[in-house]
């Protein structure tokens, strides 16, 4: 008697699904559009991103120009006031560094455009990132930042903020080392000693000599951040302009 064997139907292969078959479907035409579409879709997110970092900076510049105005103007204004206004010039940079992670997400992507796809049609290179699209589509779906918020910080230090706490350290050194700044009665002049210097920055129960080491460790500590750890990463290793 023989034995019957059954035999499992082959499994069909699963269909396309409807965005694969649309791609597929898509003329040369249709692909450019959509590109150009969508190139100019990054730029507009990306000028954006960059008005917010402008926005940034301007209400900094704002800040130093403010306390600088109240601080020197009159002898009865406290030196903590330019103290303060480092202060929020670092809370106004902690924001900025956040601000530019995002936009460093669309530069980015628009770079990616122009390197990879317009550079291509204008001065053609031979299997130059031929799979940039692809790492263009694995962003979409699932964007990450590029850099990290350290980074950022040391950039925006490095172009920006760096001046602005300059501006308010030599500030705060001619302060408490001139005594037309001074409230009357203060015993230094511009040649003061050190030791003099730092009895007027007492600031509250701290006594002098501390706010004086505080204040130079941090401008030391920005200037190294700034100049000494290299951030030349991602798009700024491409070419020299850079935004």
């Amino acid at each position: 008697m023989s034995q019957v064997q059954t035999v499992k139907p082959a499994e069909a292969a699963a269909a396309p699904r409807v965005s694969d078959a649309f791609a597929l479907k898509l003329t040369s035409s249709e692909l450019a559009t959509t590109m150009s579409h969508f190139h100019r879709a990054e730029i507009a997110r990306m000028a954006g991103w960059r008005d917010r970092l402008d926005r940034t900076s301007n209400w900094a510049i704002t800040v130093v120009a403010a306390m600088l105005s109240v601080s020197l103007s009159t002898p009865s204004a406290h030196h903590g006031v330019l103290l303060f206004a480092m202060l929020l010039i670092t809370l106004l940079l902690w924001i900025e560094a956040r601000r530019y992670r995002f936009f460093d997400v669309y530069r980015a992507r628009v770079r990616q455009f122009e390197r990879y796809y317009f550079a291509q049609i204008f001065s053609p290179q031979p299997d130059y990132a031929s799979n940039w699209l692809a790492i263009v589509g694995e962003g979409l779906r699932s964007p990450r930042f590029l850099i990290s918020q350290r980074a950022a910080l040391v950039r925006r230090l490095r172009r920006n903020y760096i001046f602005m706490y300059t501006i308010l350290t030599l500030a705060w050194v001619l302060k408490i080392t001139t005594p037309s700044l001074q409230r009357e009665g203060s015993p230094i002049g511009f040649g003061a000693s050190f030791l003099d210097a730092a009895r007027v920055a007492q600031l509250g129960p701290v006594p002098g000599i501390y706010v004086v080491c505080l204040v130079g460790l941090l401008y030391v500590g920005m200037l190294a951040a700034a100049f000494l750890i290299s951030s030349d990463e991602g798009e700024l290793s491409h070419g020299t302009v850079h935004v």
